[in-house]
């Protein structure tokens, strides 16, 4: 297992979010925030030969706007890429825009406006892009959007919008307005069924915390009405003994395999403090999201370690299951990435470790808020990529479960 730096040295990356060519697996594709013109960015790091080398480029900002962040990038077929990310101007307002490629992530298309922000009263952030890849779907190619809109900055509040593009991203519908007005929330997961289902969950922080979900039937035209899955007990933030902001919200993900037995699952991640640690929690849906297993903790980390930022892929070829997390459990308060890894749709994980050096994250204000994975389908390669801080900075690195 080798662990590969891909983002410049010489400046801060954080944020990553990777994605891998089904029909050619040679080529992926990293974003992240990237801080090398001394402004955040949009760094691209392609990849033409699975993963062994990378070449750097920035995107171009949005005119109007003065730095990006946040950056989500997604696969579709047969050679494209979309990013989705937040742009922001002066005012601090901040909206979310797309960037496509139809030729591999050679090039990249103008940005694509998905919903305007406006000064301290509309601000769109934490989003999230995928695309529908079920073969089964009826929607196939549809690309959909999911973010936090926080409608105001002045009394904060917010809550969870969702866009749809039926044209590979040259444009959006409007926004569909999914969650209550009335409860805080952080990033939206998406999860795509092999029929095509459409189910979006955010953890709900108002009051009593719970991990809430909303479905459509119909490609994301209209949805049903938001529901209370599971009650969730929110780890603090920071998470004792560091410094840097710690969110927490659910990543999900659908089987689109045809393995029979579980083709259709829905799984959800996300880190719970109910032990009195943060540790990675697991619930799986087996009828398309209508209901939920009791959760449970997959990571097999000692009691009172630290685990989070939880990502979850599952492969279109067999179904196995793979989360890749932070962790302190080697050598706190040292961070190391993690990969647990299911191929009985949940019930049973092995946990493995994917980095080839802890690195020290103790004082450090800001490691970004997610970390990134991608499924190579036809080896079940896991690829991951993470902050990590070995150089002295914050870089982006790679790795995976070979």
């Amino acid at each position: 297992m080798v662990n590969v730096q891909i983002s410049p040295s010489a400046s801060s990356q954080f944020e990553p979010s990777i994605a891998v060519n089904w029909l050619n697996p040679s080529i992926m594709v990293v974003v992240a925030v990237d801080y090398r013109t001394g402004s955040p960015n949009i760094g691209v790091y392609r990849s033409i030969n699975a993963g062994v080398t990378w070449i750097t480029t920035l995107l171009p900002l949005p005119t109007g706007f003065t730095g990006i962040e946040s950056p989500h990038i997604d696969y579709i077929f047969p050679s494209s890429f979309v990013i989705a990310a937040h742009a922001f101007d002066d005012t601090g307002s901040g909206s979310v825009v797309t960037y496509t490629s139809t030729d591999n992530a050679s090039s990249f298309g103008p940005p694509v406006m998905v919903n305007q922000g406006f000064g301290e009263f509309v601000n769109d952030e934490q989003v999230i892009v995928v695309s529908d890849k079920a073969g089964s779907s009826p929607f196939f190619g549809n690309i959909y959007t999911a973010y936090t809109h926080d409608y105001s900055m002045l009394l904060p509040g917010n809550t969870i919008f969702f866009n749809c593009s039926q044209n590979s991203g040259n444009s959006f519908f409007d926004p569909a307005l999914l969650s209550s007005v009335n409860e805080f929330k952080e990033f939206p997961g998406i999860a795509i069924t092999l029929n095509g289902i459409v189910i979006t969950g955010w953890i709900a922080q108002s009051g009593s915390s719970s991990f809430n979900t909303i479905t459509s039937q119909d490609g994301g035209a209209t949805f049903g009405t938001e529901t209370q899955v599971i009650p969730v007990v929110v780890p603090p933030s920071p998470l004792p003994g560091y410094q840097f902001r710690c969110f927490t919200y659910p990543s999900l993900a659908g089987d689109i395999s045809n393995t029979p037995t579980t083709r259709g699952n829905v799984y959800a991640v996300w880190q719970d403090f109910r032990e009195g640690y943060s540790d990675i929690f697991m619930s799986v849906s087996t009828n398309f999201g209508v209901d939920w297993s009791t959760p449970k903790h997959i990571a097999n980390s000692p009691a009172g370690s630290q685990n989070f930022f939880p990502v979850i892929t599952v492969s279109p070829s067999d179904g196995s299951v793979y989360v890749s997390y932070y962790t302190n459990r080697v050598n706190p308060p040292n961070i190391d990435v993690f990969l647990a890894t299911s191929r009985d749709g949940g019930k049973t994980f092995t946990n493995t470790r994917i980095t080839t050096t802890t690195f020290n994250v103790v004082g450090i204000p800001l490691i970004g808020d997610y970390i990134g994975n991608a499924i190579v389908p036809q080896t079940n390669r896991l690829v991951c990529v993470w902050t990590d801080t070995r150089t002295g900075l914050d870089n982006i690195w790679f790795g995976d479960n070979q």
